[in-house]
């Protein structure tokens, strides 16, 4: 029989602190909708830790499809809906509503237009107040960027040119063009952040 699971050994290694930061920040209860799931690792992880929540996983990749469906199954978790396939950049997503949104690296690993699209269909269907929380590594002004990340930047656009670490303001202005708070910014392991946007 396949095994449709994906394995990404960064997931194994960021899920405990992502879910560390996301007890504080994700309601006791509604909708979660997560963008760009991957291998749906960290959905099935948040979700069996998060029982009260019912998680909502989306990917464009049909492998990331089978990959959650898989997770899904042998996890035994019964907090998470089938996965949608959704393009962030796409003018109408197939959610029309939800009571947060997670993003977990992929800014970064897709183009400015997947970015913009993000803020725009995130602005629709939150509401006042829940929050878009986003993980991965960026550039901040007044901060030098550590060389893994350098390096990482580099390896990226070496694979496609529109892919990089983007600048933690152009996100921000971009956020707060459609309707978004200012972040709040963990620290995370690894030179990554945890950004946390709510609905205004």
């Amino acid at each position: 029989m396949t095994d449709h699971r994906l394995q990404y050994p960064a997931t194994a290694r960021n899920r405990d602190v992502i879910l560390d930061v996301l007890r504080g920040v994700l309601p006791s209860s509604g909708l979660v909708l997560e963008i760009a799931s991957g291998s749906g690792e960290h959905v099935v992880h948040f979700a069996n830790a998060l029982p009260g929540l019912t998680f909502q996983p989306s990917d464009p990749e049909s492998d990331a499809m089978r990959s959650v469906e898989a997770w899904v199954q042998d996890s035994g978790v019964t907090n998470v809906r089938p996965p949608l396939l959704l393009d962030a950049s796409a003018a109408t997503w197939p959610v029309t509503s939800a009571d947060a949104i997670l993003c977990i690296n992929m800014i970064h690993i897709s183009s400015w237009r997947a970015s913009e699209g993000l803020m725009h269909g995130a602005a629709k269907i939150l509401r006042a107040g829940a929050p878009l929380y986003l993980y991965g590594p960026y550039r901040r002004t007044g901060i030098v960027t550590a060389p893994s990340n350098e390096a990482f930047d580099d390896s990226l656009k070496s694979r496609n040119p529109e892919w990089g670490l983007r600048e933690l303001d152009m996100v921000t202005e971009l956020a707060g063009s459609v309707g978004f708070s200012g972040p709040q910014v963990i620290e995370m392991p690894a030179n990554n952040l945890s950004v946390v946007f709510r609905r205004v």
